[in-house]
């Protein structure tokens, strides 16, 4: 790694290693709104997710102008549940119910940073959730393929993605821990929730010189979140970025 991006990275790291375990600082919106107590008829939503993206994303050293204008367009609130819409730029995750949450709103700028989105990329996306990584990415690339392995997720996202005029986000119910290799092999892939270990067949499924970020660790402690970059060789370079927890990766029965 060239000296500039070593340095960029443990910077990277000092900034943002505590607040993403916690969740617990950087709010964008008063404090009666984070406890629910303002109404999202309340809060300007577009004032609010600037503030986001200046005071919890580019100050913290993500700092890719495209990933911080997906960041900007990107309306998070649609993506969370009604009851947490004036909740929606604060510097945490927010349950979407069945168990399942939206990210930190820092984590999918910095997920997204770290595959180095190109135009024409083909991404895939391990665990759509509510659709908002997916949305972010779909901003920045020419197309992202989405798994997840919850159906009820997977018909409100692809409702919601439909309804918000998200064309470009490909959708499918199933086990993400074996990939899309059909619609293989991608420019990037992210995982967004925790393995325990990194799955080969997303290795496989990556291009040469193509980076796959993922949560790595046991599911009782902080994980990992490392990038993945296959050389064009074949070889296969591995790197720790900062810790993080996510909801586990889950399988199929017969996965």
């Amino acid at each position: 790694m060239a000296g500039g991006q070593a340095a960029k990275e443990s910077l990277r790291l000092l900034l943002a290693a505590a607040v993403v375990v916690s969740a617990s600082c950087g709010p964008a919106l008063p404090e009666q709104a984070r406890a629910g107590g303002v109404s999202d008829q309340q809060v300007d939503f577009e004032r609010a997710r600037r503030q986001m993206v200046d005071e919890q994303i580019e100050a913290r050293g993500v700092t890719d102008p495209r990933v911080l204008g997906a960041m900007q367009r990107v309306p998070r609130h649609e993506y969370v549940p009604a009851e947490y819409r004036a909740q929606a730029y604060s510097d945490r995750p927010l349950p979407i119910g069945l168990a399942q949450t939206i990210s930190q709103p820092y984590i999918v700028a910095l997920m997204t940073e770290l595959i180095e989105p190109e135009p024409g990329d083909r991404i895939l996306e391990i665990g759509t959730g509510s659709g908002y990584q997916a949305a972010v990415v779909a901003e920045l690339v020419s197309a992202v393929y989405s798994i997840e392995i919850v159906p009820e997720l997977a018909r409100s996202a692809a409702d919601r993605l439909d309804r918000l005029g998200v064309s470009n986000v490909y959708l499918r119910t199933g086990d993400g821990y074996v990939g899309w290799p059909e619609q293989g092999p991608f420019d990037g892939i992210l995982v967004t929730a925790g393995a325990e270990h990194i799955p080969e067949p997303l290795v496989e499924q990556l291009k040469p010189g193509a980076r796959m970020v993922i949560p790595v660790g046991d599911q009782s402690s902080v994980q990992i979140l490392k990038v993945i970059e296959k050389l064009p060789g074949g070889d296969v370079e591995i790197r720790d970025v900062i810790p993080v927890r996510f909801v586990p990766l889950r399988r199929n029965p017969d996965g």
